[in-house]
């Protein structure tokens, strides 16, 4: 049966969902509530992680590319995202105006583990990094 509640956001010094090693405080937490934005590609794949795996909809459509971003964004309550592994970069660093990230998201979805392999593609526009799309 779905759950209307997203899961808990961490507190700030529990480990954060993005896997980094740092505390949720030090890491996504402030870029999820807003009070900072992600200096790299990298980051901001970091805290979208995290967005979906705590069912932040609002993060995730605010950090999408406005070309690209859907109108109605429906998180599925169903699934859990259990691991975030960064496969590799390319540019997306702090000077660069775009920039690509490969990932693997482990997730548990109707009692089956699965795992979302793709290659995120995104633009730093105005100082801000947005996630423009990717190929799985």
């Amino acid at each position: 049966m779905p759950s209307d509640t997203p899961p808990a956001r961490p507190t700030s010094e529990a480990r954060c969902p993005c896997r980094s090693g740092d505390a949720f405080g030090q890491c996504c937490g402030p870029l999820l509530a807003r009070t900072a934005a992600a200096p790299t590609a990298v980051q901001l794949m970091r805290s979208r992680y995290t967005a979906f795996a705590v069912g932040d909809a609002e993060y995730l459509s605010a950090t999408w590319h406005p070309e690209t971003r859907p109108i109605d964004l429906d998180l599925d309550d169903e699934t859990s995202w259990l691991a975030l592994e960064i496969v590799a970069t390319e540019r997306g660093g702090p000077f660069d105006r775009d920039g690509e990230v490969e990932f693997r998201a482990t997730y548990r979805s109707d009692g089956e583990r699965g795992v979302l392999h793709e290659r995120s593609r995104f633009l730093r526009e105005g100082g801000r990094w947005f996630y423009v799309d990717g190929d799985t």
